[in-house]
């Protein structure tokens, strides 16, 4: 299967396959790329501090994520895996929300309750994402089967990584959503590594897009590090969805340029050369040139609307230490409207341990 690629490594485009996106588009999306990269830097660098608990960096996929939430409708529902927050900034997700939501503190509006980088908005439509590998893409087969029940033109996008495809949920939410023509998007990034397991040891398929062919669905693999290629690919998939004409499957090849979590460390396992080759691809610095040579970005741009959101965040994370943490009533919270006898007590029991401690 051949890949998809519109921008090559150096940022020449292929005219005859450039899609047709706004200048002014286009260059939101090249600032939501850095902003991406911006928060895995400080995320990473905040849990090293022993100041957040816990970071979940999508370096080097700053395109996949970007690229298919600025081709999909705002009424399109999102299902990330845990390496697309870049998503529901693009959409207008409040950088308040995550910092407070990094360090769990009162004003997290999960209150505490998800793993600080697993955070969801049904404002948005960004769902929340499923810690176990997969979960997500069942669930997002299940809701393009509502959306067509009920006549709306709503797609979904379910995204997934490479480890994922050796899941059974892979295989139900594939077959299902091609049995029943769900308005659905299959997309995996294949950044070749689930966790300490390489795409070698995952798959004797020559590409993981070929695993559509089995479903009776549309497959095509693309340069994952190429946002026009993926913006192109997902708009045309959202197009067939909407016509009706159900799913497509993408397999979006890029790189996990960081470690999988805080928790991880890629040096025990990832060849040093494979990493070096990939950093020489970085899907933001071909799209900056790119826009260069298009002549919507000029040169020393970059460290400006870097330097804006490095402020911001900076001020919004001195102010996040200074709030305490969820109230230990929220434990008890959006579970019954009203609180039944027995978990009435543990709150009346906590409550009173806590006051005897101060």
């Amino acid at each position: 299967m051949s890949m998809l690629q519109i921008l090559d490594s150096s940022g020449n485009n292929h005219p005859e396959l450039e899609p047709n996106i706004p200048e002014r588009k286009l260059v939101k999306m090249f600032e939501y790329m850095i902003l991406v990269r911006l928060l895995d830097e400080k995320g990473m660098r905040l849990q090293r501090q022993g100041r957040i608990s816990f970071s979940i960096p999508s370096t080097g996929q700053e395109a996949t994520q970007i690229g298919a939430v600025a081709a999909l409708n705002s009424e399109d529902w999102i299902f990330p895996a845990y390496r697309e927050p870049g998503m529901a900034f693009y959409r207008g997700f409040p950088l308040v929300d995550l910092v407070n939501h990094w360090f769990i503190n009162e004003k997290d509006p999960q209150k505490g309750r998800r793993l600080p980088g697993l955070f969801g908005s049904k404002k948005y439509r960004y769902v929340n994402p499923s810690a176990p590998i997969g979960t997500q893409i069942i669930q997002a087969a299940g809701a393009g089967f509502a959306y067509k029940y009920l006549k709306e033109k709503i797609v979904n996008i379910v995204f997934f990584g490479d480890g994922a495809t050796s899941s059974s949920d892979f295989h139900s939410g594939l077959n299902f959503g091609a049995v029943f023509k769900t308005p659905t998007i299959f997309f995996c990034q294949n950044n070749h590594w689930a966790i300490s397991v390489p795409l070698s040891k995952q798959t004797g398929a020559a590409s993981l897009a070929d695993k559509a062919k089995g479903y009776g669905l549309p497959g095509i693999q693309i340069d994952g590090n190429d946002i026009l290629a993926v913006y192109h690919a997902v708009f045309e998939a959202a197009k067939r969805a909407r016509a009706g004409e159900g799913p497509t499957f993408i397999e979006a090849v890029t790189y996990r340029a960081g470690p999988h979590t805080s928790s991880d460390d890629p040096t025990r396992y990832r060849p040093k050369k494979d990493l070096e080759k990939w950093l020489k691809l970085d899907p933001i610095k071909r799209f900056e040139k790119y826009l260069i040579s298009k002549k919507f970005l000029k040169n020393g741009q970059t460290n400006k609307i870097r330097s804006s959101f490095d402020i911001e965040i900076n001020t919004l994370i001195a102010k996040a230490e200074e709030y305490r943490p969820p109230a230990l009533e929220t434990l008890f919270s959006d579970v019954y409207s009203d609180l039944p006898w027995h978990l009435k007590e543990q709150l009346d029991e906590i409550a009173s341990l806590q006051r005897r401690s101060i």
